[in-house]
């Protein structure tokens, strides 16, 4: 018998998915990550839950109303970590007109579900707070609704949970050959020590990896795909609002400027194909002037290369310009051959959806209990979406030393699971060492005991982005504590 059902390499977004539908379904499932989980694409996302508005230009209406469904199941079950905001598209004379962009809107609102978010408004931004940062002679822009998601968290609590249902998560192993049969057998190398371990079945989920993984690893003819670069920019706060803008862009695409990590704004996206090493993605000086012109043309202040604090760039398979925000996936199998389902690309607003798909593909090999996972709340998402600002006043309430920001920030991060690293504390004091303003000793200790964090960036840019303010004395005070706790 085999040690496993399931056997998936790759944890980013797709990976964990499916390792969390699989073991809910009751497979015996294990994920082999070579480095931390989402430490590529899926950490590099645009952060958007939404049913793409660009969607329509191109007619795909189907996929935008299945998007915005998923949004609405986003909503549901990770209120902590998907939060609704409103979009502001501002009309520009040189762009689309104005009756198209109001004509695309109804639809949207017409294919999205009654999800309480409110319908799209026309706004005078002259007499508007949306139009405080723009330069002029803005006079009008198009409001709608959509969601942010912290995409980086999203891996790793859809991991969390999967863990909990039975999954073996093991980061910083690396599955060096596999040998295929009627079952698989695969040789990892798990943080150092050689390991040999059996499966039903592998899916192969390693994002830009997928071709040289089919390849070298499991020996199979890899797909015919091709790599697509994701770039976005960093840079200060540009805007007061809560609002995402929404920009036109000369080239035809939308550009997206939204508030991060309270003191930042996020501009993205540049995509464009992408050749070399997936380990090492950067982003090219061409590609942050592109988003910087990009901001100019809306944004009174301006910005220039220099005022780039960090640059997001990740790289994932596509089958096809068209296919990008779908994912694809294949499954193949035979007569003494364990069967190989192969899942890459897509967005993170159909991640779900796309892996109750691919683990409903392994339904002829296994008996397995229905689909799930578009009711049960990731761990911490136990409440309404509408009732977050409750939360964060519990949090405080309870927890008096906090401050607003800060207990913003945890009930964001951990949901109603922030219990478990504040625990009974009366003082900040209670929390341990502090790094920084807000990271605490019983933060770190709950991500490297609960969430895999083993390195200073497993924890500053992925499972936070504190990293964006921490200064190097306490950096090197974290790298102390988490390599003296392993």
């Amino acid at each position: 018998m085999a040690d496993y059902d399931l056997a998936i390499i790759g944890g980013g977004l797709n990976g964990v998915s499916i390792a969390r539908d699989a073991a809910g379904r009751g497979l015996r499932v294990i994920l082999l990550e070579q480095g931390d989980l989402a430490a590529g694409a899926s950490s590099a996302s645009p952060r958007l839950i939404h049913g793409d508005l660009a969607s329509l230009e191109r007619r795909h209406f189907l996929r935008v109303r299945t998007a915005l469904a998923e949004r609405d199941i986003w909503l549901r079950i990770a209120p902590h970590l998907v939060r609704p905001k409103r979009f502001a598209i501002p009309a520009h004379s040189d762009e689309r007109p104005d009756w198209q962009l109001r004509s695309w809107l109804l639809l949207y609102d017409r294919l999205a579900s009654r999800s309480g978010l409110p319908a799209s408004a026309t706004v005078d931004v002259t007499h508007h707070p949306i139009g405080n940062a723009l330069k002029r002679p803005f006079g009008t822009a198009f409001e709608y609704s959509d969601c942010v998601v912290d995409d980086s968290r999203l891996v790793v609590l859809t991991a969390v949970d999967a863990a909990a249902r039975g999954a073996v998560i093991r980061t910083g192993a690396r599955c060096t050959r596999a040998e295929r049969g009627k079952e698989w057998r695969l040789v990892t190398i798990d943080r150092g020590f050689r390991q040999v371990i059996t499966a039903r079945a592998i899916v192969n989920a390693s994002g830009a990896w997928t071709s040289s993984v089919a390849e070298t690893v499991l020996r199979v003819p890899p797909p015919k795909v091709a790599a697509e670069q994701m770039d976005q920019i960093v840079v200060r706060r540009l805007f007061d609002s809560d609002n995402i803008y929404v920009f036109q862009n000369r080239d035809g695409r939308l550009i997206f400027a939204s508030p991060y990590e309270r003191d930042f704004t996020l501009i993205g996206t540049a995509n464009h194909a992408f050749k070399g090493d997936p380990a090492i993605v950067a982003m090219a000086a061409g590609d942050v002037a592109y988003l910087c012109d990009a901001a100019n043309r809306y944004f009174r202040e301006r910005i220039e290369t220099v005022d780039v604090v960090r640059t997001l760039s990740g790289a994932n398979m596509v089958r096809n310009a068209a296919s990008g925000r779908d994912g694809a996936m294949t499954l193949d199998h035979g007569r003494g051959r364990a069967p190989l389902l192969t899942v890459f690309g897509g967005d993170v607003t159909t991640s779900r959806l796309r892996a109750e798909q691919a683990v409903s593909k392994l339904t002829p090999f296994y008996p397995m209990s229905p689909r799930w996972t578009a009711t049960a709340p990731l761990p911490g998402g136990d409440f309404t979406w509408d009732r977050f600002d409750d939360e964060v006043d519990e949090v405080r309430e309870r927890w008096r030393f906090l401050g607003e920001d800060q207990a913003r920030r945890l009930v964001a991060a951990y949901g109603s699971n922030v219990k478990a690293i504040l625990g009974d504390a009366k003082e900040r004091g209670d929390l341990g060492l502090a790094f920084g303003p807000e990271l605490t000793g019983a933060e770190v200790r709950y991500l490297m005991q609960r969430e895999w964090a083993r390195f200073p960036d497993d924890v500053l840019w992925r499972r936070s982005k504190l990293g964006l303010t921490m200064l190097p004395e306490d950096r090197d005070a974290l790298a102390a504590f988490m390599a003296a706790a392993m």
